[in-house]
């Protein structure tokens, strides 16, 4: 367990220098920026812009003060916010978790059980539909899906809020509150899940397909036990490796890849921080939130490798 934390740290590390340098490539100079947003643009407040913010230093030495300002959780100040960095993401983060988690979990179980139903009665018109369904869902762009789905229910039927994370000047507390951001959660939440229900729709079936036909499940049914048990114990927990590796994936990718649908929703989270900093040429934000995501994305890995140990005990940590 230590040698795998160890790994994941020093991984941490080389993404942070990799993000250092490519948000440095970037095109733009964000000196000028800073300086186009005060409404001065003369050569010396460029220079005295560049040296408080270390701009004029060589890289090496900038990747030196951004190392260092790292090992002790310093992740910078925005320029742009009069904010620290870490202050900001702390304040976007659990908007972000919110949306990504209820969307990761739903789209885990509501795709694993359509594709367990879709392989139970494969060849039946259940199959075909869930495969049609999950194709479908599978082949549409996601911010396709969400521009869709505001028109058909808050544009056409209005039943839902087509933006934002509560309803602006409605002062709701306790379960009005709770609610009220639940209505709000709903498409964003819908639009991120769909795309990824279809794919665990498609990658259970096919699992569980494989697994039917093995041996071991052969030897259950023919040992007479019932066919929920040889579902559940036999078939069902041999198949879920390849989903957990899939999920493993998918729940390190969601927080970074939640950008799209929280610019479609203006949902206040770390990928729509993400986004304005990159119109702001706000490196300390950006830099920032690259290396929030990569911790996020590193440890759920680290998650999985547990998982897979309790799930399948052939697989060993070591």
């Amino acid at each position: 367990m230590a040698i795998r934390c160890g790994k994941a740290v020093m991984v941490i590390a080389l993404i942070a220098v990799v993000n250092f340098f490519l948000v440095r490539m970037a095109p733009g100079d964000p000196a000028q920026v800073m300086a186009g947003q005060s409404g001065a643009s003369d050569e010396i407040y460029l220079a005295q812009l560049r040296k408080e913010f270390g701009l004029d230093q060589p890289l090496s030495t900038q990747l030196g003060v951004y190392a260092n300002h790292l090992v002790h959780l310093d992740l910078g100040y925005s320029h742009r916010q009069q904010q620290p960095v870490l202050t900001l993401i702390l304040e976007r983060l659990p908007a972000t978790l919110l949306l990504t988690g209820i969307a990761f979990v739903l789209s885990v179980s509501l795709g694993v059980l359509l594709g367990v139903l879709s392989a139970r009665r494969v060849g039946s018109w259940t199959d075909t539909a869930i495969s049609a369904a999950a194709l479908l869902f599978y082949a549409t762009p996601i911010f396709w899906s969400g521009l869709l789905l505001v028109l058909i229910f808050s544009v056409g039927l209005n039943w839902l809020p087509a933006y934002g994370y509560s309803s602006i000047g409605a002062d709701m507390t306790g379960l009005q509150s709770v609610l009220d951001v639940a209505r709000h959660a709903i498409l964003p939440v819908a639009t991120l899940s769909l795309f990824y229900v279809a794919i665990y729709a498609r990658l259970a079936r096919a699992s569980m397909l494989e697994v039917s036909r093995l041996d071991f499940v052969k030897t259950a049914r023919a040992k007479g036990l019932p066919e929920r048990q040889v579902l559940v114990s036999h078939m069902l927990r041999n198949a879920l490796l390849p989903i957990i590796t899939y999920a493993g994936i998918h729940a390190g990718g969601l927080v970074g890849g939640s950008i799209v649908v929280e610019t479609i929703f203006a949902w206040p989270g770390v990928g729509r921080l993400a986004f304005e900093a990159v119109s702001q040429r706000d490196y300390g934000v950006l830099l920032g939130v690259f290396f929030v995501i990569s911790v996020i994305v590193v440890g759920v890995n680290l998650l999985t490798d547990f998982i897979y140990a309790y799930v399948d005990p052939r697989i060993e940590l070591s």
